[in-house]
C-alpha cells in the first residue's frame, strides 16, 4: 500500500527555511504563543528574585571567591577539629571508666596490671578533655558533653578522629547541613539523616519515632523501645527488627525488659530452605545463637515474617503513596519537627480511613 509523503515539498528558489515570524505560519491562538508568553513571565519572576541574568543556582558569596572560599574551608575544618577532639576525649573517658571498673573487679593476680592500666587512662583522660574544650573556644562553642552515651539515649554521629585527637582522612563535613551525615542507601552514598519509627503490629499506626544523624541502626534499638513505653504505658509485648538493629547488648537489654524479641543477626540467602531445630538448645550457645536458633523455629519465623506488613509498608506509604523523599529543613532540630509532622499526619491517615472503614460496616438507623 502505498502511503502519502508527509514533508511539504521543496523548492530550490526558497531563501529561508521557515517565515521570518512564526506568526506569518502559526494560528492565532497556537499553544506556542502561550508558552512565550509564558516563559517571558518565568523569565521577569527569576529577575525579580535573582537579578538579571542570574538563576539563582550560583555559588554563595562566601564560597564564589578564592579568598572567602579559603576561609569557610578553614572554619569547617576547624569545627571539625573541634569534634574530632570531642569524640577523643569521650573515648578517653570511657576507657577511664571502663579501667576502673576492672581495677575494682580483678582478682588479686591481676590486680597490679589492672591498677596500671587505670592510672595509665587516669593520665591521658585529663589531656584529651583540655584539648576538646580549648578546640570548642576556639569555634566559639560550649566545652562538650563528655558523658558517655546511655543505652537507651539517642546516639549521634562522632566524627572520627586518630591517637591524637585529629580528624582522620574520612572525616567529612557538609557546607549546606553540617549535622547531616553521608550514609549508604543500597549501593549509593547520600547526605542524609536516619529515621527511625516504632511501628503497632495490628493497625500500621507509629507509635515511637526519632531522627538522628547516626547512620547504623543497632544504637537506636533501645531508645525506640524506651519511647514506646513511655507513651504507650507498657513495653511491647514482643518486637521485631532486622539484623542491622543486632547486638549482644540489645538481646541482653530485651532480655532484661521481658521482651519477646525476634531480631535478624544476619541475611538470609533468597530461596534458602531452612529447617526449624529439634531439641533443646545447647547451653553453651551465646545471644546471636540463641536469637538465631529462636528465629529458625516455626513461631519466630511466622513473627517474623509480619514485617512485611508491618513496617515495611508504612516506608513504602510515606515514600512512595505521599511522595515524601526527602526533608525541606536543614538542621537535625528541624529535621526532627518534620518527621514527627510526617509521622503524625500517617497517624491521621490511619485514622480517618479505619473511622470511613466503620461507618460502611455499621450500618445507620434510619430516623422518622
Amino acid at each position: 500500500m502505498h502511503a502519502e509523503k508527509s514533508y511539504r515539498p521543496w523548492s530550490p528558489d526558497q531563501s529561508e527555511l521557515f517565515p521570518p515570524s512564526p506568526r506569518e505560519w502559526l494560528p492565532e491562538k497556537h499553544l506556542v504563543y502561550f508558552l512565550l508568553d509564558l516563559a517571558e513571565a518565568v523569565d521577569a519572576q527569576e529577575d525579580a528574585l535573582y537579578g538579571k541574568g542570574h538563576l539563582g543556582d550560583e555559588l554563595p558569596d562566601e564560597l564564589a571567591r578564592r579568598v572567602t572560599r579559603l576561609a569557610k574551608i578553614k572554619e569547617a575544618m576547624a569545627k571539625l577539629e573541634a569534634e574530632a577532639a570531642a569524640t577523643k576525649a569521650r573515648e578517653k573517658r570511657e576507657r577511664l571508666e571502663q579501667a576502673k571498673a576492672e581495677s575494682d573487679k580483678a582478682a588479686p593476680a591481676a590486680k597490679s596490671k589492672a591498677d596500671a592500666k587505670c592510672r595509665n587512662a587516669q593520665k591521658e583522660a585529663p589531656t584529651a578533655e583540655r584539648r576538646a574544650e580549648e578546640k570548642a573556644r576556639q569555634v566559639g562553642r560550649r566545652p562538650p558533653d563528655l558523658t558517655p552515651r546511655a543505652l537507651t539515649e539517642l546516639p549521634s554521629h562522632q566524627v572520627p578522629a586518630d591517637a591524637k585527637g585529629k580528624p582522620t582522612p574520612k572525616a567529612q563535613r557538609n557546607f549546606t547541613d553540617p549535622e547531616s551525615c553521608i550514609m549508604k542507601q543500597g549501593t549509593d552514598y547520600v547526605q542524609a539523616y536516619n529515621c527511625q519509627a516504632g511501628v503497632d503490629a495490628s493497625s500500621q499506626v507509629i507509635v515511637a519515632q526519632a531522627v538522628t544523624n547516626q547512620p547504623p541502626d543497632v544504637e537506636h534499638l533501645a531508645p525506640i523501645v524506651e519511647q514506646v513505653e513511655h507513651l504507650c504505658g507498657a513495653v511491647p509485648v514482643k518486637l521485631s527488627a532486622d539484623s542491622g538493629y543486632f547486638s549482644q547488648e540489645n538481646a541482653a537489654y530485651c532480655h532484661d525488659k521481658g521482651l519477646d524479641a525476634y531480631i535478624a543477626t544476619g541475611r538470609a540467602k533468597h530461596g534458602e530452605q531452612v529447617s526449624s531445630p529439634c531439641g533443646r538448645p545447647a547451653k553453651n550457645l551465646d545471644a546471636k545463637g540463641r536469637m538465631r536458633r529462636k528465629l529458625l523455629t516455626k513461631q519466630g519465623r511466622t513473627i517474623y515474617a509480619r514485617r512485611k506488613a508491618v513496617v515495611e509498608p508504612v516506608f513504602g506509604q510515606i515514600k512512595e503513596a505521599r511522595g515524601f523523599r526527602r526533608f525541606l529543613l536543614r538542621g537535625i532540630e528541624k529535621v526532627r519537627a518534620e518527621w514527627s509532622l510526617i509521622c503524625t499526619t500517617h497517624n491521621l491517615l490511619k485514622l480517618f480511613r479505619h473511622l470511613i472503614h466503620l461507618s460502611r460496616a455499621i450500618p445507620l438507623a434510619a430516623t422518622a
